[in-house]
């Protein structure tokens, strides 16, 4: 299952990221380890994602529905 997260702080990263909108955590326990996440961000040409602090999301629970599309939309 997927993990997604919602974007509250963007600060720094003006580029990368958009305060508001949904992102995909991709799994990385080193980097939690370090009060960061491994995020798919605005770039999206890279497939392993890139690290941003933690603090700067909270995570959500989709319904189902939203969390297929969010998947084919990544894919």
């Amino acid at each position: 299952m997927n993990k997604y997260v919602l974007c509250i702080n963007n600060s720094g990263n003006q580029a990368s990221l958009i305060v508001g909108k949904v992102y995909r955590q991709l799994p990385d326990p080193e980097a939690e380890a370090h009060g960061m996440i491994r995020i798919i961000d605005e770039d999206k040409s890279e497939p392993d994602g890139y690290l941003y602090p933690a603090a700067s999301f909270v995570s959500i629970d989709l319904p189902d529905v939203a969390e297929q599309a969010l998947a084919a939309a990544y894919a």
